[in-house]
């Protein structure tokens, strides 16, 4: 939508994410990205942490069932969303701001690590749903995907492949 500010964060999870349910059926996964930012200090010869951002993250429907079946404490992720501003009146009665982010995209970082993505099975009829999921990590996975090859899989070939030599193939095919 227009007008909404998107922000890309890169951080560890400060504890495993939090799966809920809302009276209307929706899935929602809460968790916390910490983000400290390091710079080398010349004089000392070592790197230095700075003030850590504490960014609460909530993710919603399908991605909210991945992000808790894939995703897991100290976890390194990147991420990128919608930042939201929220006010309310507090116990003792100040007005406090938060900040937070509803989350479109999610992922682990493989700057120090590895990962397995697996495909997920298609869910129909779901609101919001395209089909299109990804579930992966250091920490678990989504249900088995179909065979490659067989009629299930959206990305089997039935032909040559692009580009193969004595194809006529000129364009990219349709995604």
């Amino acid at each position: 939508m227009a007008g909404e500010t998107v922000i890309t964060i890169i951080g560890n999870l400060t504890a495993d994410p939090e799966l809920r349910t809302t009276s209307t059926g929706a899935s929602v996964c809460g968790f916390t990205i910490a983000s400290t930012p390091r710079t080398w200090n010349r004089q000392s010869g070592q790197y230095e942490d700075g003030q850590p951002l504490f960014l609460r993250c909530s993710a919603w429907r399908d991605l909210a069932n991945h992000c808790a079946s894939s995703l897991a404490k100290g976890m390194r992720v990147i991420a990128q969303g919608r930042l939201q501003q929220r006010s309310y009146q507090a116990q003792d009665g100040s007005n406090r701001t938060v900040y937070e982010m509803q989350v479109d995209e999610i992922g682990p970082s493989l700057r120090y690590a590895t990962a397995q993505v697996s495909r997920t099975s298609h869910t129909r009829g779901q609101a919001g749903n395209t089909g299109n999921g990804y579930a992966g990590g250091a920490t678990g996975f989504a249900p088995a995907a179909p065979t490659p090859g067989s009629p299930e899989d959206p990305w089997a070939s039935s032909g040559p492949a692009f580009g193969a030599p004595g194809t006529q193939a000129e364009e990219e095919p349709e995604f």
